[in-house]
């Protein structure tokens, strides 16, 4: 029997900090042919939802498969994603949250290498075996940081107002 992936019950643990701190959770999917969202709101091929209790009804987050129905525009739509295809769970007020590499990809995008034999090639790459999870400098080691090795005199002064957002490093 298959290890089941951690993915889905970090999902559930951010979003349950999320409502417990009364934050707003948003979820990053990477829309592909598994995934029913409202076509017309996709950007480069995701899709940002907000999956708060008082934006969705029926919100059901199995290890396999997000479903809620949510209004766009006043129209009552149901949202189907896919675990693996989640990017990103986080807190729309302060960006806190979690990030993945999504598991798979998306149907469409294989490559067309191919052998003699018309067979697609090995990948010699191993296969990556679930989320993987890296750590990323709060703004306090941040901030520290700059002002112990920064040598401009000038610096920048941090951006007011606004709408946070999360940054994915790859």
């Amino acid at each position: 029997m298959s290890e089941t992936s951690t993915k889905p019950y970090l999902l559930r643990a951010i979003y349950e900090w999320c409502t417990d701190n009364g934050y707003t959770p948003y979820l990053a999917a990477k829309v592909d042919a598994q995934t029913r969202v409202p076509r017309e709101f996709v950007k480069d091929g995701e899709i940002v939802l907000n999956i708060s209790f008082s934006a969705t009804s029926g919100l059901k987050m199995d290890n396999d498969l997000i479903h809620f129905s949510a209004r766009f525009g006043g129209v009552s739509r149901e949202i189907s994603v896919p675990v693996e295809n989640v990017v990103a769970i986080y807190a729309r007020e302060n960006g806190q949250g979690m990030a993945f590499e999504v598991s798979k990809p998306a149907p469409g995008d294989v490559k067309a290498d191919k052998a003699d034999t018309g067979k697609p090639k090995q990948s010699l790459a191993p296969a990556a075996s679930g989320p993987m999870l890296t750590a990323v400098p709060s703004q306090n080691e941040i901030a520290a940081a700059s002002t112990s090795s920064d040598t401009n005199d000038d610096p920048e002064p941090p951006k007011k107002g606004g709408r946070p957002t999360l940054t994915r490093i790859k």
